[in-house]
């Protein structure tokens, strides 16, 4: 079974990209931008867009994730330069704060675009 995916797979890549083009659900899906579809990034950058700010522990039980997974994709998403991040103190504890940057917002609004135009031309079928 995974052989025959394999060997679609590599058929589909032999194809011209013009060709490619013309199948609307293909040509969307490979214009997703991966960082930005993987479900815990994508879950940060939509509640930093309804929230100015959040913080690390915000966004880590909103999101029901660990210390480390929030971490790992917030870094991601900060290298990236999707969203920003401010560490400091309140009283002595450590307090990290993250918001959406303007690219972040570019970003999250093409990967939604992106999605709207897979789902129409799956509804077209």
């Amino acid at each position: 079974m995974a052989a025959r995916g394999n060997a679609a797979r590599r058929e589909r890549d032999k194809k011209p990209e013009s060709e490619l083009a013309g199948m609307p659900a293909v040509g969307a899906a490979q214009q997703l931008d991966r960082l930005v579809h993987e479900r815990l990034r994508l879950g940060i950058l939509s509640a930093l867009t309804v929230n100015e700010t959040l913080t690390f522990t915000e966004l880590k039980r909103l999101l029901d994730t660990t210390d480390g997974n929030m971490s790992v994709h917030a870094r991601k998403l900060e290298e990236a330069g999707y969203i920003a991040c401010a560490k400091g103190f309140q009283g002595r504890v450590p307090r990290t704060d993250y918001r959406l940057t303007p690219a972040g917002r570019r970003a999250l609004d093409r990967y939604l675009d992106h999605m709207e135009a897979l789902i129409r031309a799956m509804r077209e079928r």
